[in-house]
């Protein structure tokens, strides 16, 4: 497949949009190992080969292990996450996964570990990642 339409030349102002929600990501209190294991998990599930090669590059120069990346899509299994990053990972999945909603229960073991701005920015971080993946599917970019 080649790359298809360019956004940012084709529709700059949507584009740049997108790229001031990201902005926004950054100026959040969120971990860093937690934005990118929610950036590596919905690319997983998305399928998008250009944002997990990015994320997990990402993640390695934040201090995350080879280890728990490898192990990121089986995370259920693993004792290497957290409880914390359990509920984080849940969430990520049930938003990308959204056609299945989001249960009652996985929202309210996230607001056990995390309050309420933190739990806002994880949101809006599943949200903004799940954009760029269908930016990078739909127009082609490769990893």
């Amino acid at each position: 497949m080649t790359t298809r339409t360019l956004l940012p030349n084709s529709i700059p102002d949507g584009y740049n949009a997108l790229l001031r929600l990201e902005k926004y990501i950054g100026t959040t209190s969120l971990d860093p190992i937690h934005k990118e294991l929610i950036k590596i998990r919905a690319s997983q599930i998305n399928g998008c080969a250009f944002c997990i090669n990015m994320h997990t590059t990402d993640a390695l120069q934040y201090g995350e292990t080879a280890q728990r990346i490898f192990l990121l899509n089986a995370w259920r299994e693993s004792d290497l996450f957290t409880d914390a990053e359990r509920a984080l990972l849940a969430l990520t999945e049930e938003v990308t996964l959204i056609q299945n909603h989001v249960s009652d229960e996985t929202y309210a073991n996230a607001a056990q570990h995390f309050d309420e701005k933190y739990l806002g920015e994880i949101i809006m971080m599943i949200i903004t990642i799940n954009a760029w993946n269908r930016v990078a599917i739909t127009t082609g970019l490769r990893a």
